[in-house]
């Protein structure tokens, strides 16, 4: 059974940068990819960036491309998550994820969770 624990949210302006971290209880498998999704409030559940493990590939949604970075360190059992430029938009609770089977752009693809961390940008 993975844990996972996100750090690293917080109150920003809007322009402002935020670090999101997550740390894993175990070394996750080459095959599996991490992924961060953040969830509004009234509001489902929305895929923002995916890395996989063993070769580091990277996947981000349309609404943080150019402007988030996510990065894994294999040492550490941990994967990150920079975001630049943040709008009010990005208002969220985040949440870093573990998929076994592979890359999904969905919830339901993904087998761990943590428990989230709130991110809230100001105008």
């Amino acid at each position: 059974q993975m844990q996972l624990v996100e750090s690293g949210g917080g109150l920003v302006q809007a322009g402002g940068s935020l670090r999101l971290s997550c740390a894993a209880s175990g070394r996750p498998y080459s095959s599996w990819v991490m992924g961060w999704f953040r969830q509004a409030p009234g509001a489902e559940r929305e895929w923002v960036a995916a890395i996989r493990w063993g070769t580091g590939g990277t996947y981000y949604a349309d609404s943080v491309k150019g402007r988030s970075t996510i990065s894994r360190n294999k040492a550490e059992n941990t994967v990150s998550l920079q975001m630049n430029d943040l709008r009010p938009g990005d208002t969220a609770v985040y949440y870093c994820a573990a998929a076994y089977s592979g890359l999904s752009y969905n919830a339901r693809g993904y087998n761990y969770w943590g428990q989230g961390t709130q991110v809230t940008v100001s105008s």
